[in-house]
């Protein structure tokens, strides 16, 4: 019982794109993506980030802010090539905007949409809480209670923003995306096969998903603006904005802790992000999971992963055996729980799951 519950660290990392995911292990990412014609397109590139190999990015609470940074700017550039590549023209040439064409002009436009977002992110999550708490002054008297009123409408702010934009058709894609994302994650951290199928039947949730960093960032906000005492409300909102590198500095810590350790405290501290995430992550379909997986042998190599941490070696016959199990899906029949597991595998071989389109549970897959 204990092995099944074994989770290992893997250290890649990813997002949803336009028709597509990102995956990034170390210095390399992947962006794959279907295209308009049905077929996965894959692009293989690095990116180290600004400030690569110093040693100001290895310092904690400091390498967080730099992180987040080249998280945004690593977003944008692997949106716009999602969208050059599904929106191809008729000739079959994928129209790669960011190498193809733009040069120096492609990426001052992205730093300035990068910029941008923050201001509006900064303006909407920070600013307009603390406007919308003042109307409370009159009424509360104690700045401590001002300062979890203000967290509180922070927090509700946030989630009304996902589910308001989870009503686009678009949105609801991107989320069906994310949650193939963290499928295939929680598949090879947890000791399978990276098949369709293994896939498939895992959570769509994970605990260093970029939902449950903001949801750190909103609850390490609260903490940290509790102790802000002064008068003057403009300097108030000052304050607020300049200490924003700090709050990403310990939310990066805590999401990075979150994905290595099964701490009691941490996995508690989480069940906020994760509750979010069941807004932010859908159930995906098959040709979704297939994308997701293209990301992810493009950057990792998952059967020497598993052979390293699991103990054992993938067999093409699984590969076979996920064959017939799609057909008999595609017939509409059920996996019944009688199903055999995967010969020969001790990780999969105790657990005779029916696959009817739920996902394991939270103990099994996360916890």
């Amino acid at each position: 019982m204990a092995k099944r519950r074994k989770r290992c660290y893997s250290g890649i990392g990813g997002q949803a794109v336009l028709e597509g995911i990102m995956m990034k292990n170390q210095e390399k990412y992947a962006v794959a993506v279907r295209k308009s014609g049905g077929e996965i397109a894959v692009e293989l590139e690095n990116y180290q980030g600004v400030l690569h190999g110093s040693k100001i990015k290895k310092i904690p609470f400091i390498r967080g802010v730099f992180n987040f940074i080249d998280s945004l700017v690593l977003g944008m550039r692997c949106i716009n090539y999602s969208a050059s590549v599904y929106d191809e023209g008729d000739d079959g040439k994928v129209q790669k905007s960011d190498k193809s064409s733009g040069g120096g002009g492609e990426k001052l436009v992205n730093m300035l949409v990068t910029v941008f977002s923050i201001a509006l992110a900064v303006g909407i999550f920070i600013v307009l809480p603390y406007y919308l708490a003042s109307y409370f002054r009159g009424f509360v008297r104690n700045e401590s209670l001002m300062a979890i009123i203000e967290g509180a409408i922070r927090i509700a702010i946030f989630i009304l923003y996902v589910w308001a934009i989870s009503l686009m058709k678009d949105i609801r894609r991107l989320y069906r995306y994310h949650g193939a994302e963290h499928k295939c994650i929680n598949c090879i951290e947890r000791g399978r096969p990276l098949t369709v199928r293994n896939v498939m039947r895992c959570s769509r949730l994970h605990r260093r998903c970029g939902t449950s960093f903001i949801f750190f960032v909103l609850f390490v906000s609260i903490v940290l603006f509790f102790f802000i005492r002064v008068d003057n409300p403009v300097q108030r909102v000052i304050l607020r904005v300049l200490l924003m590198p700090v709050v990403a500095g310990i939310s990066y810590e805590l999401i990075r802790l979150a994905g290595r350790s099964n701490n009691i405290f941490v996995l508690i501290l989480s069940l906020p992000g994760m509750w979010i995430q069941r807004m932010t992550t859908k159930e995906p379909d098959r040709e979704m999971v297939e994308v997701a997986i293209a990301a992810v042998e493009a950057v990792f190599d998952w059967k020497t992963f598993l052979y390293e941490n699991f103990d054992y070696e993938v067999d093409e016959a699984w590969t076979q055996e996920e064959e017939a199990g799609r057909m008999t899906e595609d017939s509409g029949e059920e996996f019944s729980e009688e199903q055999p597991a995967y010969d020969g595998e001790p990780e999969i071989a105790e657990e005779q799951f029916a696959y009817t389109g739920e996902e394991f549970s939270a103990e099994e897959q996360n916890f």
